[in-house]
């Protein structure tokens, strides 16, 4: 198990270092932030003082070494929009999108497990069509047309929901249903294809032979042998769904890292640009590092061929 493990986070660490390396070099390609900062009829003397201020004046091969060595020590530089150490920053903002993440694939989930499960007893029903046909319009919706939509009708056109912040349940309701139906949908179709794959077994059928409750051999016996994709797929949905907050904090004012990164981008903010990007790569190598733990705990076949 050791090994298994230190195999995938070795994997990971590679991943993040290659992606925080890509990062670095495109944020750089936009231009320098004193254009933005400064007023245009700065001197050159004034902008080559603000590029050395922030570190902007050295060769890129110098600012990324710095750099490295600021994270090996968990310093990842200061914000100029914020004037605050980048990491403050990032993290201020990360609560506000994993709450919103982790309700999101909680309920992703549990749906698409009852949605799925139901849809698979019953195939070729008129239940099973209507789940498919749910599912399939879950997954082809573009949510940011579902986003513009909602604000459309419920916040403008009914007043019933606000438009944009965070607050009580009402500011929940609309951010929460658009980041929820893509990962429900593909995790409704992905449960009902395994759980059909599942009840056709052979010891499926002996099950059935022997008196078996109809519920026993969904819930108990075919669900657990079917559980193995749709964590791989909740494994990477959870991602997505982080990458979709970009879009959809954005869109409903959302206080998150993705609102933050936006608005990071246009001001030319490396270092926040750069935090967020290594704090998020690296929350992902822990979530599908504890997947693959699952996955082996479920299937100790899998460890052992790694």
């Amino acid at each position: 198990m050791a090994y298994f493990v230190l195999k995938r986070l070795r994997q990971g660490i590679l991943s993040l270092a290659g992606i925080v390396l890509l990062v670095f070099v495109l944020a750089r390609l936009t231009g320098s932030p004193a254009r933005l900062y400064l007023p245009e009829e700065a001197t050159q003397e004034i902008v080559d003082a603000f590029n050395a201020a922030h570190g902007f004046d050295g060769p890129i091969i110098v600012q990324l070494w710095d750099y490295i060595l600021g994270v090996l020590t968990l310093n990842f530089g200061e914000s100029i929009m914020y004037g605050q150490p980048a990491l403050d920053v990032v993290m201020s903002r990360y609560g506000a999108t994993l709450a919103l993440a982790a309700w999101t694939m909680l309920f992703a989930v549990v749906l698409g497990i009852i949605f799925g499960v139901a849809s698979a007893s019953r195939p070729g029903s008129f239940r099973d069509g209507l789940t498919r046909v749910g599912s399939l319009t879950a997954l082809s919706v573009p949510d940011f047309w579902v986003a513009i939509m909602g604000i459309t009708v419920f916040s403008v056109a009914l007043g019933i929901l606000p438009t944009s912040g965070v607050g009580g349940i009402e500011y929940w309701i609309l951010p929460l249903f658009v980041l929820l139906l893509r990962p429900l949908g593909m995790l409704t179709q992905v449960v009902r294809n395994s759980m059909l794959s599942v009840l056709d077994s052979d010891y499926v059928r002996v099950a059935r032979a022997k008196g078996v409750s109809r519920q026993a051999i969904l819930y108990k016996h075919a669900l657990r042998n079917a559980a193995i994709p749709v964590l791989t797929v909740a494994g990477v949905l959870a991602a997505q769904v982080v990458n979709g907050a970009l879009v959809i904090e954005t869109i409903f004012g959302w206080p998150g890292v993705g609102n933050l990164m936006v608005t990071s981008i246009r001001g030319r903010d490396f270092a926040v640009i750069q935090t967020v990007v290594l704090v998020t790569g690296a929350a992902i190598i822990l979530l599908n590092l504890m997947i693959d733990i699952v996955y082996s705990w479920i299937n100790p076949q899998i460890r052992l061929e790694a």
